[in-house]
């Protein structure tokens, strides 16, 4: 896996966790790797299990040389809609990132412009640039942390497990307990078969 795109040093690479989801924030990281930074492990987090990804998450923190996350709420995603809240989260960790920046390079087909900084799309990026499977790791591992917590609180969704991905069970919780306040109410929640009790 090449570590970037091109030889610039402050290349960003960015990556969003929790599109997909029924609930909960979705969550993006921004990460600038070092040239001395080197890793056989990383790559995209979906082919990672989670305690390599949560060791992998410490040595990007510790190792790069700038790295954020930004955050953005289920409110928001029904706001904005999950495409946009997928950029705004991406925004929100290129905000806090205490660097200049040359070039962003984003995982999938499309991104809103950040400030005046080019950027460049790649489809299936965090599988072949290590910035960007850096920021995919980080992005899964706080999203999933977030989650975690969200299930202690309503265990009854097995976000725990599930990390409010639309599995048959969160599903059938749905149907059986309704939503919780972290749910999007802007997405297809239950299949038709299935009615949802307000």
């Amino acid at each position: 896996m090449d570590k970037k795109l091109t030889n610039l040093q402050f290349e960003v690479g960015c990556d969003e966790a929790g599109r997909g989801c029924l609930a909960g924030p979705v969550v993006a990281a921004a990460v600038i790797l070092s040239e001395e930074f080197n890793n056989e492990i990383i790559n995209d987090s979906k082919k990672l299990n989670e305690k390599t990804r949560n060791s992998l998450r410490l040595f990007i923190e510790e190792n790069a040389l700038a790295w954020a996350v930004g955050i953005v709420t289920p409110q928001e995603i029904d706001q904005i809609n999950i495409l946009n809240a997928s950029f705004l989260a991406m925004h929100r960790a290129l905000d806090q990132l205490n660097t200049p920046i040359d070039i962003i390079v984003v995982d999938g087909n499309r991104f809103n412009k950040y400030k005046d900084i080019p950027h460049e799309c790649i489809i299936k990026g965090d599988g072949k640039y290590m910035n960007i499977a850096a920021a995919s790791i980080l992005a899964k591992t706080y999203r999933d942390e977030i989650m975690d917590k969200l299930d202690l609180k309503y265990p009854a969704y097995n976000w725990k497990q599930n990390k409010a991905y639309p599995t048959k069970a969160h599903r059938e919780a749905i149907a059986k307990f309704g939503t919780t306040p972290h749910h999007r109410l802007s997405f297809k929640l239950l299949p038709d078969q299935l009615s949802l009790e307000l």
